[in-house]
């Protein structure tokens, strides 16, 4: 039944599978969009104003050395049980319960009492929960397309998770009228229903038949090495590119232009810039595609820090479109170079990115003048690129199984 579903498809990637994995990419997403919505207020009503930066920083912190040791763990399982999803699932179903404790603290709580330092536990128990079972949930898009055609695949979960995390700043005011109980419990279930989704496509599903890792295989340092600093510096990338220096001389060019349609159209465009990158890289190539983006992202800002009027949005599209090309294929790289180590690979990246982002604060403790935002932002880009050429040393040969 397998290997008749695989055929029906188009050649080359599992499509119902990838898409029952978005399905799960964009609860998490959903899920921290709403996190990140209500935190501030429910803190506040148990006296801890302000302490949302802490736990934030703390939750990303926690992520650098969760993401990496959960992915690392599901590859064993995958092994050992050949399936990751046993991971994903206990995940889910713990986030989810998790989530739904968070209102229920804050509702039934009380915030005179020693009780109400719950709530900030409950809440990094909940970030822990959700960076578990993510690294093993993604591992799982190395099963369901050939290497050559994994920046395709890839570009769908992205523009799912874009897509949901353009709510925020169009839609942010509308999710917090629901109320933390009626959209804490919406986002639980999403996610639970979104685990039930994909087990319902055999998430176990791949393209090709998996080779067996060698009994002794020694740990790949050096691609940890790189990944992690690559995860790092294009996350420092994408927070000052996209959300620091775009919307600050956007706005400066056409004020009549709302800080929120920024937020929201880079998100989508983002997504949608994914996709056709991901195009674009599966008939060129993944590494040469996302060298592209460096360059053609580091013209971008220069050229955008001295465009005036309307064409400063123009040249904030091309400066989205370009950045696609080295985001969407980030992930389809880690396959590529750590193809018996999927899980392990995803989360060395995304604890290399977390890593970026709960360090940003401190390097950039406040705001910086965009030219010189623009420079921080092309040297980072330029260790991702050093990063990515690196990577040619440890190749998987195309079409070779991974995952």
């Amino acid at each position: 039944m397998e290997k008749k579903t695989a055929t029906m498809l188009p050649p080359g990637v599992l499509w119902l599978q990838v898409w029952g994995l978005a399905s799960v990419q964009g609860a998490i997403s959903l899920s921290w969009l709403i996190y990140r919505l209500y935190l501030p207020q429910l803190l506040a009503q148990f006296g801890f104003v302000g302490l949302d930066k802490g736990i934030i920083i703390l939750e990303d912190a926690i992520a650098v050395v969760v993401e990496p040791l959960m992915g690392g763990l599901s590859d064993q399982a995958r092994k050992w049980l050949g399936s990751r999803f046993p991971f994903i699932a206990v995940g889910i179903i713990v986030a989810s319960a998790l989530f739904i404790a968070i209102p229920t603290v804050v509702i039934f709580g009380n915030p005179e009492s020693v009780f109400r330092w719950l709530l900030p536990w409950v809440l990094v128990l909940w970030a822990v929960a959700m960076a578990a079972f993510r690294s093993p949930a993604i591992a799982l898009l190395g099963q369901y397309a050939f290497a050559t055609q994994l920046p395709q695949a890839a570009s769908i979960l992205i523009l799912v998770g874009s897509l949901i995390g353009s709510l925020r700043p169009l839609a942010g005011g509308f999710i917090l009228g629901l109320g933390p109980a009626a959209t804490f419990g919406i986002g639980s279930l999403v996610l639970l229903a979104s685990a039930g989704l994909l087990r319902s496509l055999t998430p176990d599903s791949s393209i090709v038949s998996v080779a067996p890792e060698p009994t002794r295989q020694p740990w790949p340092v050096r691609e940890m090495v790189v990944l992690f600093v690559m995860g790092m510096f294009v996350g420092w990338a994408f927070r000052l590119s996209l959300f620091d220096i775009l919307p600050k001389l956007v706005t400066a060019a056409v004020p009549i232009i709302d800080g929120s349609i920024i937020g929201g159209s880079t998100s989508i465009l983002l997504g949608v810039g994914s996709v056709i990158a991901g195009i674009i890289a599966t008939r060129w190539g993944n590494r040469p595609v996302m060298l592209a983006g460096v360059g053609l992202t580091i013209l971008m800002l220069g050229i955008l820090n001295i465009s005036s009027g309307f064409l400063a949005v123009g040249v904030a599209i091309a400066l989205i479109a370009c950045f696609s090309l080295l985001w969407n294929g980030a992930i389809p790289l880690v396959f590529t170079i750590m193809p018996q180590k999927g899980g392990l690979g995803i989360g060395i990246y995304f604890g290399g990115f977390s890593a970026a982002m709960s360090l940003y604060s401190f390097i950039l403790p406040a705001p910086v003048p965009p030219s010189t935002a623009s420079m921080l932002a092309a040297i980072a880009l330029m260790v991702a690129g050093l990063c990515v050429a690196i990577t040619t040393k440890f190749s998987n040969p195309a079409n070779q199984p991974v995952g």
